[in-house]
């Protein structure tokens, strides 16, 4: 390993099991593995649970080589490190931008996972000039995040039409969230916009009828209007892909319904119906 590479926080919870592959959880921008504790903190886990801080997220190191925080490299680094505490078979579990990569991962290295489940997810953007209009929206947004610091940003970031769900959800809860939001370091959080946001990943649409594992569930909030339309879209291009709307949750569906999200998850894993 490189003196310079990042150093990737992992959280776990539950124990490794002989029948059970682990599940492995890939959080959303701003976010890190605390935002899966209201998933598995305090249940009876018949599987492991593991957590990645992704590149500029959370208690992983921030390095200043730009080279590991590109999409296609962060594809890879998931499956090195897991690798390195002897994971190789699993199945994945994503939200937000967490998704997109694992529908990345999934794409690249499909022997490797048994379930995949993305919430909230996306394959990406279908052409040239919307992935070209998204990254100048996401350099904005990084210029922002560098020109006025971390805790500005999360004040803009919180309000976005697409968190207005979470308006509803207790006190406490709100203010975990922002807290952890503004744990985020500046640097980091404006290299993962420029080099992992979806104007700078591939399009895996085309990919998307070639996919055979095991399952592929798509988890969405019945009031997130707009990635409902993308996961009715995905379920057309493949059949296979089951698709569940949670009622009565926006875009962070795991964090405004986790017991429905968990009922979900824990089906799935132990190969049940949903």
């Amino acid at each position: 390993m490189k003196s310079n590479s990042p150093r990737y926080f992992i959280k776990k919870w539950g124990n490794p099991s002989k029948d059970i592959p682990p599940l492995v959880c890939l959080h959303g921008f701003t976010g890190s593995s605390k935002t899966f504790e209201s998933l598995f903190d305090n249940r009876q886990l018949d599987f492991q649970v593991i957590a990645i801080d992704l590149i500029g997220h959370g208690q992983t190191s921030v390095v200043v080589d730009k080279m590991y925080y590109t999409f296609e490299n962060m594809c890879d680094e998931v499956i090195l490190e897991l690798k390195k505490i002897g994971v190789v078979y699993f199945s994945l579990f994503g939200y937000s931008m967490g998704a997109r990569l694992a529908l990345g991962i999934a794409s690249k290295y499909p022997d490797h996972i048994s379930h995949l489940i993305l919430e909230s997810g996306s394959p990406g953007l279908k052409t040239t000039q919307e992935q070209e209009s998204r990254r100048a929206s996401d350099e904005k947004l990084a210029l922002k995040i560098e020109e006025e610091g971390v805790a500005s940003f999360v004040d803009f970031w919180e309000n976005i039409a697409l968190f207005d769900s979470q308006k509803s959800l207790p006190k406490k809860s709100q203010e975990k969230i922002r807290q952890e939001r503004l744990s985020q370091q500046v640097f980091g959080l404006a290299n993962s916009l420029r080099f992992m946001g979806t104007g700078s990943q591939p399009s895996f649409w085309p990919k998307l009828k070639e996919m055979t594992l095991e399952s592929i569930t798509l988890i969405v909030g019945e009031l997130d209007s707009k990635f409902i339309t993308i996961a009715l879209e995905m379920k057309r291009e493949n059949s296979k892909f089951q698709f569940i709307t949670i009622k009565e949750a926006g875009h962070c569906v795991h964090l405004e319904k986790p017991d429905e999200v968990y009922q979900v998850i824990n089906s799935i894993m132990k190969g049940g119906a949903i």
